[in-house]
């Protein structure tokens, strides 16, 4: 049994086979996942888990580089946007798109990992850094 990080063999398959430059999301309950993209559903009842605990974990174990978010979390759930904020360090460049453009970038990620999250906007795409 594994002693440290994530549990989750699906997640840390994900992470440890991630190339600099590659890409997860994690969603919201809601979140629609395109055909053909791998989707890891932790959703156990709504709001349970949470996307920021979800998101915490992946970061603690995933070198990021850059961050996509809804530019409309601004605006709709500026609570969940401050979370996200400190979660992050300034090594990671976040860029705002609209939710629009966000879902269509989900064709390009590697996984998304669906959490039980119910506030609008709770979604990031992640884009996977090196450790060197």
């Amino acid at each position: 049994m594994k002693k440290h990080g994530i549990l989750n063999s699906e997640i840390a398959k994900v992470l440890a086979d991630l190339g600099h430059m590659d890409k997860i999301a994690i969603g919201d309950a809601g979140l629609p996942v395109p055909d053909g993209v791998k989707k890891i559903d932790l959703a156990l009842t709504l709001s349970e888990p949470s996307f920021l605990s979800v998101l915490k974990v992946v970061l603690s174990d995933m070198k990021v580089e850059k961050v996509v978010l809804a530019e409309e979390i601004k605006q709709q759930n500026a609570v969940q946007l401050a979370a996200v904020e400190a979660a992050l360090t300034e090594d990671e460049v976040v860029t705002y798109v609209s939710h629009e453009d966000f879902k269509s970038q989900l064709k390009d990620v590697k996984a998304v990992i669906r959490t039980g999250e119910a506030t609008p906007y709770s979604n990031i795409i992640l884009q996977s850094g090196v450790l060197f």
